[in-house]
C-alpha cells in the first residue's frame, strides 16, 4: 500500500473502529519501518492533522456537499477529510495532486461510482475557499468549536470556568505539534553527556527551562531503535507529568505506592529520586499494563521498584498505614492531552467525564488508608475539568479531615509548559 492508503486505513481504524490514535500510529510505523523518513512523516502529519482539525474539516465539507458528512460512507468521508486537510494545511502538495490521489484511492477501494463526487467536492473546495461562511465571534461556542476543532459541549464546559481568550489559547495549543519530551536521571547521566550521545544518534536535544531532568527531542523518527533509549538512559514523559514526583519530594528510604502507574513514568521517577533506597510499588489494573511497567523498569535498571497487578478499587490490608507517599494518578477524561491524543475529544462525552469523576472518588476512598501519619497523597489527572480536579480535591479534604491540602496546581496549555494537568498534594495529619 502507498502512504495515502496507509493514512486511510489508520484513520478508519480510529474513527470507524474506535481504536486509539497513538496506538494505531505506533503500530503502523513499527510495521512499516522500512518506509523512508519522508513518507513516515507524511503519514504521521496527515493522520494527526486530520484528527486535530476534524470538526473544522467537516464544517467545510458540509458547505460544499449535498450529502452531509454524517451521512457519507466511512471510506468516502475519510478520503474527503484528509483530502481537505492537505488542501488547507499542506501547501507543498499541489491541489490537483490532492484531488487526483483522492479519486484514485476511492476507485481502488471499490467506490468507482463515487469518483465524480469525491473529485467535485474537493475541487470546489480548492477553487472557492472564499465561499466558506465561518461562525462569528458573537457566537463564542460555535466560533471556538469550528476554529479550534473542539466539541461544542467541551467549549461550553471550559467557558463556565475560563474566559474566551484562555479557551481559545488552549485550543490553539492543542493544534500545535506536541514536542517529544523525555526525563533522565541526572544521578546516572548528566544533561550535556546525554545531549552529545543523542546527537551522535542523529537526534537534536535541548533542555527544558526550569526542569533539570528533562529534554525536548527533535528529529526522532523511530525512538525505540535508538540505543540510548534501549539502554534506559531516559523515559518518555511530559513536562507536566514530571512535576508529580518532584512535588512529592520523597526522602531516601521512603515507601511509595503508585496505585495506577502504567506505563510507569512517575513511579520510575520516584525510584530515581530515592537514589537506590526505599521501595516503590507500581500497580495497575491489568496484566497487560503491568507488563508494560515491568518492561520500563527493566530498561531503567532500577532495583528499588517492582510492578504488581492490582485493582485500585480493591483494598489491600498489607499496605494500610505503611506508605510515606501514595501516588494516585487516576483514570480521567484526558482533556489535557488532546494535543497528543486528538481522537479523545471525539470519544469523550460530558456524561463519561462525570462518571470518571465518581470513579476517582471511589479510588481515593480506598487508597487514602495506605498513607501513614505525616505521609503524603498526591492526586493527579491529565485533564482540564473542575469536576475531576478542584471539586474532587475539595470533596476529599472535606470528607477526610485528617488530610490537609497543602498544594494544588492546574496547568493550562498555552499558559504553562506541557500538557493540561492537575496535581493536588495532601498531607495526612
Amino acid at each position: 500500500m502507498n502512504e495515502r492508503e496507509l493514512v486511510l486505513e489508520a484513520l478508519l481504524s480510529i474513527t470507524r473502529d474506535g481504536e486509539y490514535s497513538h496506538i494505531v500510529l505506533k503500530n503502523l510505523l513499527d510495521l512499516y519501518q522500512y518506509l523512508d523518513k519522508r513518507k513516515r512523516a507524511f503519514i504521521t502529519r496527515v493522520v494527526n492533522g486530520t484528527l486535530e482539525r476534524q470538526i473544522e474539516i467537516d464544517y467545510i465539507i458540509d458547505q460544499f456537499s449535498k450529502v452531509k458528512v454524517k451521512k457519507m460512507k466511512p471510506v468516502i468521508r475519510t478520503i474527503l477529510r484528509f483530502g481537505v486537510y492537505q488542501l488547507k494545511y499542506m501547501d507543498s502538495i499541489p491541489d490537483a495532486a490532492v484531488c487526483n490521489e483522492a479519486v484514485k484511492l476511492a476507485e481502488k477501494k471499490g467506490f468507482r461510482q463515487l469518483k465524480g463526487f469525491v473529485n467535485g467536492v474537493l475541487r470546489n473546495i480548492s477553487r472557492h475557499p472564499e465561499q466558506i461562511i465561518w461562525p462569528g465571534k458573537e457566537e463564542p461556542e460555535a466560533y471556538l468549536s469550528v476554529k479550534e476543532s473542539l466539541p461544542v459541549w467541551l467549549v461550553r464546559l471550559w467557558l463556565e470556568t475560563y474566559d474566551t481568550e484562555t479557551v481559545e489559547g488552549m485550543g490553539e495549543e492543542f493544534l500545535k505539534e506536541s514536542p517529544l519530551t523525555v526525563r533522565f536521571d541526572p544521578e546516572r547521566i548528566c544533561r550535556e553527556t546525554l545531549i552529545r550521545r543523542l546527537r551522535e544518534e542523529g537526534v537534536e536535544a535541548e533542555g527544558i527551562p526550569g526542569t533539570s531532568c528533562g529534554l525536548i527531542l527533535h528529529g526522532v523518527d523511530h525512538l525505540a531503535a535508538l540505543s540510548s533509549f534501549q539502554e534506559g538512559l531516559y523515559q518518555v514523559q511530559d513536562i507536566s507529568s514530571m512535576q508529580v514526583a518532584l512535588l512529592a519530594d520523597p526522602k531516601e528510604g521512603d515507601q511509595v505506592l503508585d496505585v495506577c502507574a502504567a506505563p510507569g513514568g512517575k513511579a520510575i521517577h520516584m525510584a530515581e529520586l530515592l537514589k537506590g533506597t526505599g521501595y516503590v510499588e507500581a500497580r495497575d489494573l491489568s496484566e497487560r499494563k503491568t507488563e508494560l511497567i515491568r518492561e520500563n523498569i527493566a530498561r531503567s535498571g532500577l532495583t528499588n521498584i517492582a510492578a504488581v497487578c492490582h485493582d485500585a478499587l480493591v483494598p489491600d490490608p498489607e499496605w494500610i498505614g505503611k506508605a510515606d507517599v501514595v501516588i494516585a494518578d487516576l483514570p480521567c477524561s484526558g482533556l489535557g492531552v488532546l494535543g497528543r491524543k486528538p481522537d479523545l475529544k471525539y470519544k469523550m462525552t460530558e456524561e463519561a467525564a462525570a462518571e470518571l469523576a465518581g470513579l476517582q472518588r471511589q479510588i481515593l476512598s480506598v487508597v487514602k488508608d495506605y498513607v501513614k501519619p505525616g505521609g503524603k497523597l498526591l492526586y493527579s489527572t491529565c485533564t482540564i475539568h473542575n469536576a475531576e480536579n478542584e471539586e474532587n480535591a475539595r470533596w476529599f479534604a472535606k470528607t477526610y479531615p485528617e488530610y490537609t491540602l497543602i498544594k494544588e496546581e492546574q496547568r493550562i496549555p498555552g499558559r504553562d509548559p506541557g500538557d493540561g494537568f492537575y496535581i493536588a498534594v495532601f498531607r495526612k495529619e
